[in-house]
């Protein structure tokens, strides 16, 4: 017999099968997955019905319900709260030792927002507002947080985005982004800037948002690149930690 901790872990992984699978499932099929008997996926199915955590959605399918997407907006609100006050600081600092205005994105469906900026001092610089928006497939802030989602989130917006004959597969630059921990672009947004961008992650190890530092590419000088990187690498790693996750 299972004991609270057993029944509370059967009902997240429940919930999980139904996230990442994006679609309805079929009571064997989540049993099936979450390795468990028919009869005992039909229990935890029928009391998480119940408190609207997943709902019916046709003749023996089963979704997620409403209640669970609440949630998700709550703790997202929290996550972003936690977010920004912890790194602000940790911006400040980047932008005082690279000189550059340093910016925080997060994603929402196949757009990169800006939810914080620490501007440069100098004279000539990159100036990004809050609530800019971008595309996840350009710029290095957007190709961050895409790089580092699941592979079937990738392969979902490389679709909706399409490719360019000619050009290398969007996809095969997500998968370079994630194994080196890093985006370098020049001129994608904007024709006369750099940015260089790393990932941050929640203490599942989840992209929540990425880092980046920019500023004109005339300002760019070719030796200072793999430090400018080491130190955006650093601070989102430093960010990362401090809400929870792994350096």
């Amino acid at each position: 017999m299972m004991n609270g901790t057993q029944t509370l872990g059967r009902a997240i992984d429940i919930l999980f099968v139904l996230a990442e699978s994006g679609a309805t499932l079929t009571v064997s099929e989540i049993a099936e997955k979450v390795g468990i008997p028919d009869s005992t996926a039909y229990r935890f199915i029928q009391t998480l019905i119940k408190n609207g955590f997943v709902e019916r959605k046709g003749r023996g399918q089963i979704g997620l319900g409403l209640r669970i997407f609440d949630l998700a907006r709550s703790l997202s609100q929290q996550i972003e709260k936690e977010l920004l006050t912890i790194a602000r600081p940790i911006m400040e600092d980047l932008t005082a030792l690279t000189n550059e205005t340093t910016v925080l994105f997060v994603r929402s469906g196949s757009k990169a927002i800006c939810i914080e900026n620490v501007t440069s001092k100098r004279l000539i610089r990159l100036s990004i507002e809050n609530g800019r928006i971008l595309p996840l497939n350009s710029g290095a802030s957007g190709k961050t947080l895409l790089a580092n989602e699941n592979d079937k989130v990738i392969e979902e917006m490389c679709k909706l985005f399409g490719e360019d004959a000619g050009k290398p597969s969007l996809l095969q630059e997500m998968h370079r982004i994630r194994e080196a921990g890093y985006c370098f672009t020049l001129g994608e947004v904007d024709t006369d800037a750099f940015a260089i961008a790393a990932p941050i992650f929640d203490p599942q190890q989840r992209i929540v948002a990425s880092l980046s530092a920019a500023g004109p590419i005339h300002r760019l000088n070719e030796n200072e690149i793999p430090n400018v990187i080491q130190y955006v690498k650093a601070a989102a790693s430093q960010i990362s930690c401090k809400l929870g996750g792994l350096a």
